[in-house]
């Protein structure tokens, strides 16, 4: 990969900067779980009018339409990262639901959903684990049965994120009780509003609810709802699921937290010393540097492949497991280089940064679990990236 910035790339840069100068009162970040706010739904319409979110994906479904490009994508990243502009959503919807719907969505599907979705007006979430269907996803028992031209839908899901706030759900249903149960599922897309649903809130230690039980009580939906086929939704499950790892993993995010890191030991001190020039600390900040670099040209190895068309192998079975660790990592070193005041939460005169540390450091450590845990992973590295044997099954009895 040649990096080697020409004078047309250059002048890019230079285009980038000075958006993000130009509006930089206008920088409006996603409040997380909760839905969207006017000041960040505009943002988003901003950044996709200029090429800045949703760059790739074409105009005919709501996107800027631009050809792909390494180094452009390179060139935004860096220059928000710099600026600590926020980057537009990256929801479930947005990151997961729609580079799936372009991969295996029918045409209807895409033309009514991608852009709704890719503006925040449309909150997705995602109907996966049961309570003994987790890293076992395959046996899930939501089960769908038909009813004219519709499905009846009854069984229950866990740790649905954004459950609560979402207006549609895409989720796993069982309609072929009689097949192989990787072959019995199907994936569909239905509103959270249907007649028969029934959401409790999950409070996690964070003190919020992040995640939710969702029951299904002979919920209607349209088979035509069902995405990439009926019987086809483990296939559509582990496209989605690869796009979910990409998210939780993202470098981008990661290397502009680590950023805030830095400026959070410049700025902390201990009897008078700031915490940057204590050895040991310092020391503690550069291993975590050289781990997010790592991840950053490891970044790069992915946006080659995607564009390129080429499988991204090992790069991209690393992504899940390192990013949510390196994450949480960046947290703990945050809660200790701010000493007593790490132990705060909530409010208070002495909290820092909102405590957002302190939520981080609590919810990231979800994430190592969330999107498939770091033994599942490690798992799928090994088996699939390393051509290590299987783990063995347990026999049944």
């Amino acid at each position: 990969m040649d990096l080697k910035l020409t004078p047309e790339m250059e002048a890019f840069r230079d285009e980038v900067r000075s958006f993000l100068q130009t509006h930089k009162d206008r920088y409006a970040p996603n409040a997380g779980a909760e839905r969207p706010r006017e000041a960040a739904l505009e943002w988003q319409a901003l950044l996709i009018d200029h090429g800045y979110a949703a760059r790739t994906i074409p105009r005919e479904y709501g996107g800027y339409g631009a050809e792909p490009d390494i180094l452009k994508s390179r060139i935004i990243s860096e220059e928000f990262t710099a600026a600590g502009a926020p980057r537009g959503f990256a929801n479930q919807g947005i990151s997961m639901l729609v580079p799936t719907l372009l991969e295996v969505g029918s045409e209807e599907q895409r033309k009514k959903w991608i852009a709704p979705t890719l503006r925040g007006e449309v909150v997705w979430c995602q109907g996966y684990s049961e309570p003994g269907a987790g890293s076992d996803l395959a046996s899930l028992q939501t089960k769908a049965t038909e009813d004219g031209e519709d499905f009846l839908i009854s069984g229950s899901k866990i740790w649905t994120s954004t459950a609560a706030q979402a207006d549609m759900i895409f989720c796993l249903v069982r309609t072929e009780p009689q097949a192989p149960k990787h072959d019995g599922i199907s994936y569909v897309l239905f509103s959270m509003k249907t007649p028969g649903i029934e959401v409790r809130p999950l409070k996690t230690m964070t003190g919020s609810a992040e995640f939710n039980e969702v029951f299904f009580t002979d919920v209607r939906v349209p088979q035509s709802a069902v995405v990439g086929g009926r019987g086809r939704g483990w296939f559509v499950a582990n496209a989605t699921l690869k796009h979910e790892r990409g998210m939780l993993g993202d470098p981008n995010a990661t290397e502009a937290r680590f950023h805030s890191l830095i400026e959070l030991m410049k700025t902390e001190t201990v009897d008078g010393r700031r915490l940057i020039d204590d050895p040991v600390m310092c020391d503690r900040l550069m291993q975590l540097q050289a781990r997010v670099l790592s991840m950053k040209f490891n970044g790069l190895r992915l946006l080659t492949a995607s564009m390129t068309g080429e499988s991204a192998g090992m790069a991209a079975l690393v992504v899940k497991l390192q990013g949510c660790e390196l994450n949480h990592q960046i947290a703990a070193l945050a809660i200790d280089a701010l000493g007593e005041l790490g132990v705060l939460y909530e409010d208070g005169p002495y909290l820092r940064s909102k405590g957002s540390w302190q939520r981080s450091y609590m919810f990231d450590l979800g994430l190592i679990i969330g999107g498939g845990t770091a033994q599942i992973q490690k798992n799928i590295i090994s088996e699939r990236g390393l051509g290590m044997p299987r783990e063995p099954k347990l026999a049944s009895v």
